[in-house]
């Protein structure tokens, strides 16, 4: 395992109520995985204000380690959690624990309130909350999810490698799963589960491969010990296994954005919900933004990082342009008092620098212009 930098201290994850409260931050990111932490990194060393808000729920905390992420294979997922933040904490970003209940815009910035009460504000928001994998009703496969039932050959068939793999029938991804296992072990069986019904041509695939395949509704998972031995099938009957691949159905953590008029996209293909987004990340609600599983359920670790990086980016970007138009704007006319207040509120809400104060003890009672 790599070594990361030490654990970061309690009083660097998070600001009292009336910090969070007054603050305005550039960004504020919603779940603290792979995509939120790479997002705060690249955001932070853009010397951006930024806050990562996280319910501590991540999607892969069951699996042993992460795969395929060049430099960090193996490492496990509270680890590479644990090392993110400290990096985060490093450029100046905060971390909050916390559950976001709802997001809402409040003029010029948005409003992101969490579960305990609190709220924190910034000019864009990112959100980088995952997904939540609903496994068929299955006895035994929620015990044994991200050990030895999974779903995803690229991030742990290495693992059950040369097994008997079971492949559930749970969906339209079951025959594509099937022959996509077949790559990691010889020893594969198709249960179709009443719900796969194979094409004569997907028939002779799986005899071509030397796929079995078991027809009957699955009705359990035979566990002894700290392993899979079999499933078994209504009436009794137990094949045995030593793993299972299966696809769950995917729903996105989007709940909470109801108030910004973005509700999650079901898939096409009936694989779940996802937010939508261009391509850069940006969703239908201006300055708010998507990178990671929430927008792309086939993203695997280092690629949800990947998008976090290049959402950040395009962020700050946009933060950059924004930025400009008011310098312009404040440098076309660089006295007008109420030009310096609106430019200020614009880009500062409540850490504005008290010209309104001002204002106030040298109006009325104050010198006027001289005769």
């Amino acid at each position: 395992m790599v070594p990361g930098p030490e654990p970061i201290a309690p009083a660097a994850t998070k600001g009292s109520a009336i910090q969070m409260a007054a603050e305005v931050y550039d960004v504020v990111v919603i779940g603290g995985g792979a995509a939120g932490l790479s997002a705060a990194v690249t955001l932070g060393r853009a010397r951006r204000s930024v806050v990562v808000v996280d319910a501590g729920e991540p999607r892969n905390a069951p699996a042993a380690g992460v795969h395929g992420f060049l430099t960090r294979d193996g490492m496990s997922p509270a680890d590479l959690v644990r090392v993110g933040r400290s990096e985060v904490a490093s450029y100046g970003g905060v971390l909050r624990d916390g559950q976001v209940v709802s997001a809402e815009r409040d003029g010029t910035r948005f409003t992101v309130r969490t579960d305990d009460g609190q709220a924190v504000h910034g000019r864009r928001i990112l959100v980088a909350t995952g997904l939540l994998d609903e496994l068929p009703d299955v006895p035994g496969l929620r015990e044994r999810w991200g050990k030895d039932v999974v779903h995803c050959p690229y991030c742990h068939g290495f693992e059950v490698r040369d097994r008997v793999i079971g492949v559930l029938g749970s969906g339209p991804m079951a025959m594509h799963q099937v022959q996509l296992f077949r790559q990691w072990s010889p020893r594969i069986v198709l249960f179709r589960n009443d719900v796969v019904q194979p094409s004569d041509q997907e028939w002779e695939e799986l005899a071509a491969r030397g796929i079995t395949v078991v027809d009957g509704v699955v009705e359990s998972v035979r566990i002894e010990g700290d392993a899979i031995v079999g499933l078994v099938l209504a009436g009794g009957r137990v094949i045995p296994v030593d793993a299972v691949a299966v696809q769950p159905y995917v729903s996105a953590r989007a709940d909470f954005l109801k108030g910004l008029d973005l509700t999650a996209t079901t898939d096409p293909q009936g694989l779940g919900t996802f937010v939508a987004a261009d391509e850069r990340g940006l969703t239908s609600t201006p300055g708010v933004w998507v990178a990671g599983n929430v927008a792309d359920f086939m993203a695997q670790v280092v690629s949800s990082a990947a998008a976090g990086v290049r959402t950040a980016a395009t962020i700050n970007a946009d933060l950059v342009a924004e930025e400009v138009r008011l310098a312009v704007a404040a440098y076309r006319d660089p006295f007008s008092a109420a030009s310096e207040a609106r430019h200020a509120e614009r880009l500062l809400g409540d850490r504005r620098h008290g010209l309104d104060q001002e204002q106030g003890r040298s109006g009325a009672g104050g010198p006027g212009p001289r005769a």
